[in-house]
This record gives structure tokens, C-alpha cells and sequence, in this order.
């Protein structure tokens, strides 16, 4: 066969049933090369020939159905492949094999013991009756062929379960079987081999990938080709990251380290075989055969294979990436072993004795890292090994844990790998600092990291719970120049979030085209409903207010939790709400890294405590803190005055009319209508906070300017605010109806005030001030020399006094109220937390 021939191996999900096994044959059929076909167990085979020994040992006369249940799922696979006429003999056979099978659990079941040689014995039959079925099916079809049986001709040790391949022994003896026979096609069980007594014994778990590999390498065949029922390795887990792509091409130590960290496409050991002779190895998807699939191998075992195959593809070999990363990759389920104390340092030989307590029973470690002061030593494990990991080490160290020169080993369950894998990463700087960069904004805690010196992988060991949302981190980082994804939680579905929610439907196209931008909505809220979208969807902008009004009943604390629970990657929680409840859960929001964009003014103008911690949990958690629009709607004042002080600025005076509602309501009133009927109209127009007392009275003015203060830099609380209120102290008594009511009453004091102002040729404006670390608010009669003066309709403006604009200060004006345009500052303020 030689550098003519191919490798061929389809694994369980190739064979699973007869439809799929007809599948298997003609791509077998369709290739005219001379080739080595090798086979896994039927779909699920080997789990249940596991059962029923385990079964049998523990006395469970249940083993009896599962071999009846593998028994009828071979007899069916026959029967669906097989003419009535050629069924005979395989059906026999199938018997047989299944009688021997219980003959074996028999004995078991009395024994009440199952040995490792015994074990290996039982999931045999699983290769053995699939390959000897795709064979009765191949002569049938009239394909000539050669069954081989891989016991005979791949020589092990007789550690049973993960048995070691004798090479010399093992290719003299495949290369003779080859030799002598005249077929082009030879058929192989995967997985099995026997020792020097004739002892059958298994490869490991993935072991048929490794059967194909040796068989590869004993023939020093062209290319091995792995049948699976994926395209190809891919970019990440698609199962967790529905854009990972296909990798063309990548190199055999970047797919064994991918294998390594829970890449499940191939099993590791199969690439050391043919890795040492550089022979080329293909994944390939049985259901998609003319996909190009991904090649494994250096650079120079490309060229010969482009091709048009048998399925018109050009065996996908295109230019190889220019990434610098080629795959993400992780493992759930995973330990953390310390090993800690001061009996360590300076003294040689603790390594080696943890490292064989650990050998001792087995288990295989994953990744290593000790603290450069030689005080600790971490690995990970599997969790299925704690127990005996401890136990061993424990005992290992008795002495020195006794003496209190060490601690016992500390266990950390419920962990997972994340691991970044690419050749191109040793000449590139940084690619570590945009690992952790993006894990860390997005509240993924690293609890211990590893690098090999081949700088060929970064590993990070994180939260079980974090696994998901970390490989979909990272693959956004490092593979996807398409978009960045933001998830929305929207809580406040009224009128400004009624508009905030139109305006991201009618920009969702124009910012994935322009800005790269994928805002999903996948989570609203309002007083009586939540709504949320199953993992990996978002809510229908177009009949969100139909689903919302069919949701669940909504309860602030489970809303939040889901937010939580859901950990999606680049989480923002936007609060279009004037409620207290609703800010009082951003402590826990921020503290799990989730971003926080707020409508609402409450937690801002809380206590300087409360306001200071909310800021310091943002940057401690790396989650935005955004409440533009607690200011100006959507005017850009706290970005600006941000700006200002980055860039190195002092505030040192504000002079502001930041109540939209009052400047409407004092640019209306001319004392030709009652004072109420336009704060009312006001009120009908959206212009006002529910209660409009609120910004009658100054409250909502000193919001505002204190929230001012405090991010020029100022420690100020609402006590510390002088309010010159202009409205009667008997319009605060009562409900809102109270309030209208009074102030009809009160007309002759409304039109005092304006008539006081027009003989002066000013008009009233409410004004804010805060200046030398102080602040006020009130009405006052405006010249008309005033950059306030000329303010109409619901507009606001800002004038920042600064080092840098001493005299002539920095306006900011516009629109300060208005359903759309608060809107439009919250949009904004989501924006800015996906361009961070």
C-alpha cells in the first residue's frame, strides 16, 4: 500500500445505524485509492457494554436488558443493511458473539468482580460486531475487501484499559497482512489490540482514532482521514459558540494541544504516530463529505494533496490562516490541587514525591504551576480524581503535614480550563495581557494559569460557571472581526423605554454594519411582567410587547438572578425607571461584572456612600457605571465634564437650567392661563417625573447638580444643597390631584412671580449652581445679557467654568427632556460600554 494508500477511520456517530453506515461505504466505495478502513462501535455501543459489566458485578440481573437492547440495536443494523438473502450468516454471527457476551456478565454477576482484563474483554465486542456488519454489508454489495482483526496485528502491554503499543512488533506484523494479500480495501475494528498471551486488551477511550493512526504509520500511508460527524476542528466548542469556524490547517502540536484541553474531534494519542512521520491527517464530517474539513500536519505535506476528490472539493486547502490564535479550547469538571507551606522553600524533591502520590493512582494532572517563592505547588485534575488525589498526597506528606511544615492539600472543585492555543504566539507580545483583559472585563475571576515554554498555549484555570461565557470571550476577542455582541436586560418598558426599545430595532442593521455591533435584547421587564429569550436567541423587537404581556410574573429579585445566571458575555443592565428598588440591586449587578446604564437618578444622588461604592465596584469589576441621562437627557454634560477632568481640567464653577420640565413650564406661562394647566400639559407631553412636585419643587434641579458636583470631583450630599423653591409650602401636602388643586388655588402667587420678572425685562428660570464646593437652586430673573436667556421649549444648558475656560465657559444645550431624546442618551450610553 504505502505512499499510494489512505488511512480511513469513521467513528460511532458514522456508524450509529444502517443509514448512516450506508453513508460510510460510499465514501469507502467512492475513493480509488488502496485503503485501510477502520471502524468504531455502533453509536453509544460501548457506554451500555460498560452498564452492563458494572451491572453484573453489583448483582443487578438488569445487565440482561441492556445485552437484549445491544442485541436487537446489532440485529437491526443487519437486517436494515443486508439483502433477506445475505442476512443469514451475519445475523449468526451477531448471536454468537452476543451469547459469548452474556456468558462473560454471567460469570460476572456471580463472581461479583470485574477485572480490567475482563473489562476490556466485554467492550471488544462493540468494534468487533460493527466492523464484522460493515463487512457482511461491504461483500453484499460487492466490495471486495479484507477483514482484519486488529487483535492480531497490534501488539500491547497488558495495561488494561490504556494499553501501550509494541511499534516494532506491531508494524512488522500490519505490514505483512498487507503484503501478502491481494485487496485493495482492508476493514479493521478500532480500539482493540491484544497482549503477548493473547489477552485482549483497548487503546483508551478515542482509542479507534489511535488504531487508525498506527496502522497509518506502520504503512507510511499518504494521509489518514478522520470520519466524524463535524466539519473539520473548529475555532471553539460549536455547541458553545455558534460562529466558531473551521480550521483549515494547523499544525500537529497545535492539535494535540487543543486534544489535550477538551477539543473532542480527535483523541491526543493518535497524533504522535503519524506526527513522527509527518503523514497528513484529515477531520472530515461523513454527513458533509464534500466540505474541506481541517488537515493536520507542517507545511510542506500540503501541496501534494490539493485535488479535486471524489466529492468535487479541493480537499479545502486554501491559504492557511494569518491569526495568531488557532483554536480555544476547554475543559469542565476540573480540580485545583495545592499543595502549600513553608517546608517547601529552598528544599528539593516535593515536586517529584506529589507528582508520585499522583502517578501512583493514576491520575493524570493537566496543568502545573508553583509560585516562583517555591511555597506552593498547584495542579488540576479531573474532579472524578479529588478523592484519591487527596488521600494519596495526604498520605505521602503525612510526616511533614504532622510537624506542621505543610498543609494538608487544599481541594477546589467546580473549576474549569480555558486554554488559548496557536503556534504564532510566541513572536506576538500581548496576546496574554488581551486574554486576561477580556476575561477580567467581563468578571471572570483567573484562579492560576499556566504557559508552556513552547509559548504554544495559554491556560487559565476559571469557575465552572464561566466556562461557556469564557470560550465565547475569548473567540469574540480573538476570532471575531464580524461583530462584538452586547446582551441587554431592560428593565422599564413605559414611555422612554418604549422608545429606547424602537430605536435599537430600527439601528440594530446600521450598527452591525457600521460599528461591528450585535445588540441583542434578551431580557425586559416592567411593573407586572419579565421576559426573557432561551440561551442563544433575543427578544423579537417587533412583538415585544405582545410576549411581555404573555411573560411570567415579575419580581425584581428573579430578574436579577437571571441576569446573573445567565452570565452572557458583555451583559448590560439598563434601568429606564424612576423606582428605588430597581437601583438598589446595581451593587449586586456591578459586583458580578455586569454593566449598569441608569435612567433612573436615584443611586446616583443616594448618600456620597452609597454613590462612591456603586463607583468603586465599577472599576473594581471592571462593569460600567453610565447614568448620562440623570443630567441632560440626552445631552452629553457628564461625558463632557468627564472629559474635562481626564484630559487633566478643575471645575471650578457650574451654572446650569437642567429641568427641561421647568424651562417649558416658565417659557408657557405668561399669566394668560393658569399656572397648573401648563405644568398639566407639561405633564401630558412626558415632560415631568410622575410626580411632578418632584421637579416643581427643586428636588429633581438638586439631583442633578449634585450628581454634577460629584463627578467634578466634589463630596457633597443633598443636605448640603440650598433650594430656593418658588412653590408654596401647602402644594407639597397631598396626592398629585392634591397638588393641581392647590396650585389652581395658589394662581395670584404664579403670576406674581411673572409679573415681578417682566417689569425687570428678564424671564424666570429655575437655576443650578454649584461653586467653591458649594451648590444652590432656585428661580431668578434673567437679563437679557444671559446665556440663559435665549433657552425655549424644554431645552437645558450647562456652563462649565474650568482652568481651561476661566472666562468664556464650555455650554453644552439642547434638548433636556422628552421621551426620545432620554432615549436616545441611554442608547448612547450602551454604545459607550461596547466600544470600552
Amino acid at each position: 500500500m504505502g505512499n499510494d494508500g489512505k488511512v480511513l477511520k469513521f467513528g460511532g456517530s458514522s456508524v450509529a445505524n444502517a443509514e448512516n453506515i450506508k453513508k460510510t461505504v460510499s465514501i469507502i466505495k467512492a475513493n480509488p485509492m488502496p485503503q485501510v478502513v477502520v471502524v468504531s462501535a455502533l453509536g453509544g455501543v460501548t457506554d451500555q457494554l460498560l452498564k452492563a459489566g458494572a451491572l453484573a458485578e453489583q448483582k443487578d440481573e438488569t445487565y440482561k436488558e441492556v445485552l437484549d437492547t445491544l442485541e436487537k440495536k446489532h440485529l437491526d443494523a443487519a437486517r436494515g443493511l443486508l439483502p433477506v438473502t445475505h442476512q443469514s450468516s451475519c445475523l449468526s454471527m451477531i448471536k454468537k458473539h452476543c451469547n459469548e457476551l452474556e456468558e462473560i456478565c454471567t460469570s460476572i454477576f456471580f463472581l461479583e468482580e470485574l477485572s480490567p482484563r475482563i473489562k476490556d474483554r466485554i467492550v471488544s465486542f462493540g468494534e468487533l460486531l460493527s466492523s464484522k456488519i460493515i463487512s457482511a454489508y461491504m461483500k453484499s454489495a460487492g466490495i471486495a475487501h479484507h477483514w482484519v482483526d486488529s487483535r492480531e496485528v497490534i501488539k500491547t502491554n497488558s495495561n488494561f484499559g490504556f494499553a501501550s503499543v509494541n511499534f516494532n512488533i506491531t508494524n512488522d506484523l500490519i505490514a505483512d497482512i498487507i503484503i501478502s494479500s491481494k485487496e485493495k480495501i482492508f476493514l479493521a475494528p478500532g480500539f482493540i489490540a491484544s497482549d503477548s498471551q493473547g489477552h485482549v486488551t483497548t487503546l483508551g477511550r478515542g482509542g479507534s482514532d489511535y488504531t487508525a493512526a498506527i496502522f497509518a504509520a506502520a504503512l507510511n500511508a499518504s494521509c489518514l482521514e478522520i470520519w466524524t460527524d463535524v466539519t473539520g476542528m473548529m475555532t471553539a466548542d460549536p455547541r458553545w459558540v455558534p460562529t466558531a469556524k473551521t480550521i483549515s490547517h494547523i499544525s500537529y502540536q497545535e492539535a494535540m494541544e487543543l486534544s489535550h484541553f477538551g477539543a473532542k474531534v480527535i483523541y491526543p494519542p493518535t497524533i504522535q504516530p503519524v506526527m513522527k512521520l509527518n503523514i497528513p491527517t484529515w477531520v472530515k464530517n461523513t454527513f458533509a463529505p464534500a466540505e474541506a474539513g481541517t488537515v493536520m500536519g507542517e507545511a510542506s505535506s500540503y501541496p501534494p494533496l490539493v485535488q479535486k476528490d471524489s466529492f468535487g472539493g479541493d480537499g479545502g486547502l486554501g491559504a492557511a490562516g494569518s491569526g495568531v490564535i488557532t483554536g480555544i479550547s476547554g475543559i469542565s469538571n476540573v480540580s485545583l490541587l495545592s499543595l502549600e507551606g513553608s517546608g517547601m522553600v529552598g528544599i528539593p524533591g516535593f515536586s517529584k514525591r506529589l507528582f508520585e502520590a499522583l502517578a501512583n493512582e493514576r491520575i493524570n494532572v493537566i496543568l502545573i504551576t508553583q509560585s516562583s517563592s517555591e511555597h506552593s505547588i498547584c495542579v488540576a485534575v479531573n474532579s472524578a480524581d479529588v478523592a484519591k488525589a487527596k488521600e494519596s498526597v495526604d498520605r505521602a506528606f503525612e510526616v511533614e503535614i504532622n510537624q506542621g511544615r505543610l498543609e494538608p492539600l487544599k481541594v477546589e472543585d467546580g473549576l474549569s480550563i480555558i486554554a488559548l492555543v496557536g503556534d504564532k504566539m510566541k513572536s506576538h507580545p500581548g496576546i496574554s495581557g488581551k486574554m486576561f483583559d477580556a476575561l477580567g472585563r467581563n468578571g471572570i475571576n483567573v484562579r492560576a494559569i499556566a504557559q508552556g515554554s513552547s509559548e504554544r498555549n495559554i491556560s487559565a484555570v476559571i469557575s465552572g460557571d464561566d466556562i461557556k461565557k469564557g470560550v465565547n470571550v475569548l473567540h469574540e476577542a480573538f476570532f471575531e472581526t464580524a461583530y462584538k455582541q452586547l446582551n441587554i436586560f431592560i428593565v422599564g418598558a413605559g414611555n422612554v423605554g418604549s422608545k429606547l426599545l424602537g430605536q435599537l430595532k430600527q439601528q440594530q442593521k446600521f450598527l452591525l454594519k457600521q460599528l461591528n455591533l450585535q445588540v441583542r435584547v434578551t431580557g425586559i421587564a416592567n411593573s407586572k411582567k419579565m421576559l426573557f429569550t432561551d440561551n442563544g436567541s433575543e427578544i423579537n423587537l417587533e412583538t415585544w410587547r405582545e410576549q411581555l404581556q404573555n411573560a411570567q410574573d415579575n419580581n425584581l429579585d428573579a430578574f436579577v438572578e437571571t441576569v446573573i445566571s445567565k452570565n452572557l458575555r458583555n451583559s448590560v443592565f439598563v434601568d429606564v425607571t424612576a423606582n428605588a428598588e430597581v437601583a438598589s440591586v446595581y451593587d449586586r449587578l456591578l459586583s458580578k461584572a455586569v454593566s449598569v446604564v441608569a435612567c433612573n437618578k436615584i443611586a446616583a444622588s443616594s448618600s456620597y456612600e452609597s454613590y462612591s461604592r456603586l463607583k468603586a465596584l465599577s472599576n473594581e469589576y471592571n462593569a460600567l457605571f453610565l447614568f448620562e441621562t440623570n443630567v441632560g437627557a440626552g445631552l452629553p454634560v457628564i461625558g463632557t465634564l468627564n472629559d474635562l477632568r481626564r484630559s487633566g481640567d478643575k471645575v471650578n464653577k457650574i451654572q446650569a437650567v437642567l429641568s427641561g420640565t421647568l424651562n417649558f413650564v416658565f417659557n408657557n406661562y405668561d399669566g394668560t392661563r393658569p399656572f397648573a394647566d401648563v405644568v398639566k400639559q407639561a405633564q401630558e407631553e412626558g415632560y415631568t417625573e410622575p410626580d411632578p412636585r418632584l421637579d416643581l419643587g427643586g428636588t429633581d434641579v438638586m439631583r442633578k447638580i449634585m450628581i454634577l458636583a460629584r463627578e467634578a470631583g466634589e463630596k457633597i450630599e443633598m443636605d448640603d444643597i440650598t433650594n430656593n423653591t418658588f412653590l408654596p409650602a401647602s402644594c407639597f401636602k397631598g396626592s398629585v390631584a392634591d397638588f393641581y388643586k392647590e396650585m389652581a388655588k395658589q394662581e395670584a402667587h404664579f403670576k406674581a412671580l411673572y409679573e415681578a420678572a417682566e417689569k425687570k425685562g428678564c424671564k424666570l428660570k429655575f437655576v443650578a449652581s454649584y461653586e467653591e464646593g458649594k451648590a444652590s437652586v432656585g428661580l431668578q430673573h434673567i437679563a437679557g445679557d444671559s446665556d440663559f436667556y435665549h433657552l425655549y421649549g424644554k431645552d437645558n444648558i450647562v456652563l462649565f467654568y474650568t482652568q481651561r475656560y476661566p472666562e468664556q465657559p464650555l455650554v453644552i444645550k439642547g434638548a433636556g427632556a422628552g421621551a426620545d431624546v432620554t432615549a436616545s442618551g441611554v442608547f448612547a450610553d450602551i454604545i459607550r460600554v461596547a466600544r470600552v
